[in-house]
C-alpha cells in the first residue's frame, strides 16, 4: 500500500468539499465542547465532595438577646443549650462561636469581596454552636432536636444546602451533556453525508482503482482517515473553546466563589485531563461512523 498515495487523496477530499468539511469540524467542536463542559462539573462535583467529606457541620445559631449578652456561653440559655449538644448521641464536637469570632470567619471567607466585607457589621453576625457529627448524614437528628428551643434562632444544615448545590450542578451537567449528544447527532449525520458525497465525486477514480486491482478497503481507507482527520480537528477545536470559555467567563463569573473556596477551582490541569476523552470519542465516533457508512451506504 502506497501511503503517500493514501494521504495525497486524504488532502484531496478535504480540500474538494472544504464547506462539508468545515462544518463537519465545526459540529464536532461544539458538541465536544459540550461534552468537557459536562465532563468539568462532573470533576467539580467530585471534588467537592473530596473536600467537604467528613467536615459537613450543623449549625446551630442563637438568638440576638444570647448574642449580646452572652459572649462566653457562661449563662442560659446558651450554656444549656451547649451541655445538650455535647451530650446528645452522635455528636463528636461542638464548638461555640461568638460574633466578634464569626465575624473574623465571616471576612475570612469573603476576603475577596472587600465592598461586601465593608458593609458587614459584628452585630448581624449571630453567635453559633458549630456542630460536627460522626455521620454527617445524620444531621436531621439535631435539626429536629433543637429547632425552636429557648435562645435558638434557626438551625442550618450544611449537608441540605450542600445538596442543593449538588442538584444545580448536577443539572447544569445533565444540560451540557443533553446538548452535547444533540449536537453529536448533528456531526454524525454530517460525517456520513461528507463521506457519501466525497466518495461520488471521486467515483470515477475509484472505480478505474477497483479495474486494476485495489482492493476495497484500499479504496475505502482514504475516505476514513478524512472523517478521523476532521473529528481530530474538531476535538482540538473544542479543547481550545474550553480553554477559552474558562478564561473569558468561567473565571469571571465564578471568580470569587473559587477564590473563597466555596466551589473548587477549575484549571488548566483539569482541561488538560479531559482533553485525552474527547480526543478519543472524536477518533472513535468518526471511525465508526465512517465505516459504517462506507459499508451500508457506499459501494466502492
Amino acid at each position: 500500500m502506497r501511503t503517500s498515495f493514501v494521504f495525497s487523496e486524504v488532502v484531496t477530499g478535504l480540500r474538494r468539499n472544504v464547506t462539508m468539511t468545515i462544518a463537519m469540524i465545526l459540529t464536532t467542536a461544539i458538541s465536544l465542547f459540550l461534552l468537557g463542559m459536562g465532563l468539568l462539573v462532573v470533576r467539580m462535583v467530585d471534588k467537592m465532595q473530596d473536600n467537604y467529606q467528613g467536615k459537613l457541620e450543623v449549625s446551630v445559631l442563637l438568638t440576638n438577646d444570647v448574642s449580646a449578652n452572652d459572649k462566653d456561653c457562661t449563662q442560659q440559655p446558651c450554656a444549656s443549650l451547649r451541655s445538650q449538644l455535647e451530650t446528645t448521641s452522635g455528636v463528636k464536637t461542638v464548638v461555640y462561636e461568638n460574633r466578634e469570632k464569626g465575624f473574623e470567619r465571616f471576612k475570612k471567607i469573603f476576603e475577596a469581596q472587600p465592598e461586601l466585607v465593608k458593609l458587614a457589621r459584628p452585630e448581624a453576625i449571630p453567635s453559633t454552636f458549630r456542630v460536627s457529627l460522626e455521620d454527617p448524614e445524620r444531621s436531621d437528628v439535631i435539626v429536629q432536636a433543637f429547632s425552636g428551643k429557648a435562645g435558638v434562632k434557626a438551625v442550618n444544615d450544611q449537608g441540605e444546602f450542600l445538596a442543593r448545590l449538588f442538584d444545580v450542578l448536577n443539572g447544569l451537567r445533565d444540560g451540557a451533556l443533553g446538548l452535547a449528544a444533540f449536537q453529536a447527532l448533528a456531526a454524525l449525520l454530517l460525517i456520513s453525508n461528507t463521506i457519501q458525497v466525497s466518495a461520488f465525486t471521486r467515483r470515477t477514480e475509484v472505480g478505474i482503482m477497483r479495474l486494476v486491482g485495489a482492493t476495497r478497503w484500499y479504496t475505502q481507507l482514504p475516505f476514513l482517515i478524512e472523517a478521523v482527520v476532521a473529528g481530530i480537528i474538531g476535538a482540538l477545536a473544542g479543547v481550545l473553546c474550553l480553554v477559552g470559555f474558562k478564561a473569558v467567563a468561567l473565571d469571571r463569573v465564578f471568580g470569587d466563589l473559587f477564590n473563597s473556596g466555596i466551589l473548587p477551582q477549575i484549571g488548566m490541569l483539569d482541561i488538560l485531563v479531559i482533553s485525552p476523552i474527547l480526543l478519543g470519542t472524536a477518533v472513535v465516533i468518526s471511525a465508526l461512523t465512517g465505516y459504517v457508512t462506507l459499508r451500508l451506504y457506499v459501494r466502492l
